[in-house]
């Protein structure tokens, strides 16, 4: 696995380098095992105001991996923005454990959304793999949604769904987020600060739909019994 720096970072914090560094370690003891039947980038707003946001999605991510026991193998890219120019992706991983290291190396920086960024990166790196889901996770937009939604349609020219997880209720984010996740055939939803059982799920969801398709999403939901994974399910299958 190797460390990604969507845009040159200028920082020379110790806190870079620490990630850096741990994203190297880990990646000499990732576990060797087969091809991944499914590969997902997980990507997250870290600006200052995201910390809470971010811990608890430190916590809850192992949701996705066990979500696809017994399904199949589920690699995972996380990709974070924060401060004036820093967008970063880590290596590849296939365990909860070393997701929540790269996580937990993270702290939030104040800074304005860079959500083309990210978009512009999950496009980049479907030319290397088959990329089968985006999740997005934010609660706001500083950007202009007409410079994402072409973005968005060369992604669902790749087969790229995009799940776009909104915090809170800002309008303008959920106009945005909701036109992404139509173009591309993903799935827009809404949770709150205090509701991190339902992002949990929706996590798990979007898992078992990178690596099973539609059978693996009902399969989640039928174990979940879960109305929110069943609200997801019914978009995609509307717009497929």
């Amino acid at each position: 696995m190797s460390r990604k720096d969507i845009i040159p970072d200028t920082s020379s914090s110790r806190e870079v380098d620490d990630f850096l560094k741990n994203a190297r370690d880990l990646a000499v003891h990732a576990p060797a095992s087969g091809p991944s039947q499914g590969r997902l980038i997980f990507a997250m707003d870290a600006t200052a105001s995201r910390q809470p946001s971010w811990d608890r999605a430190a916590e809850i991510q192992a949701e996705m991996f066990d979500a696809v026991d017994g399904i199949g193998a589920l690699d995972i890219q996380l990709v974070f923005f924060r401060g004036l120019s820093e967008c970063k992706a880590s290596g590849w991983c296939r365990n909860a454990g070393t997701l929540r290291n790269y996580i937990s190396k993270v702290s939030c920086h104040a800074g304005h959304t860079q959500i083309e960024r990210v978009l512009a990166h999950v496009e980049r790196e479907a030319d290397t793999h088959k990329i089968n889901a985006l999740i997005y996770v934010g609660d706001c937009i500083e950007e202009n949604p007409d410079h994402l939604a072409p973005i968005a349609g060369r992604l669902a020219l790749k087969g790229i769904k995009a799940f776009m997880f909104q915090e809170g209720n800002d309008r303008d984010a959920s106009f945005a987020f909701g036109e992404i996740a139509r173009i591309t055939g993903g799935a827009f939803m809404q949770f709150d600060a205090h509701s991190a059982a339902k992002l949990r799920k929706l996590l798990g969801a979007v898992a078992s739909y990178a690596v099973g398709g539609h059978d693996g999403l009902s399969l989640y939901q039928k174990k979940t019994g879960s109305d929110d994974v069943l609200m997801l399910g019914h978009q995609l299958r509307k717009r497929s």
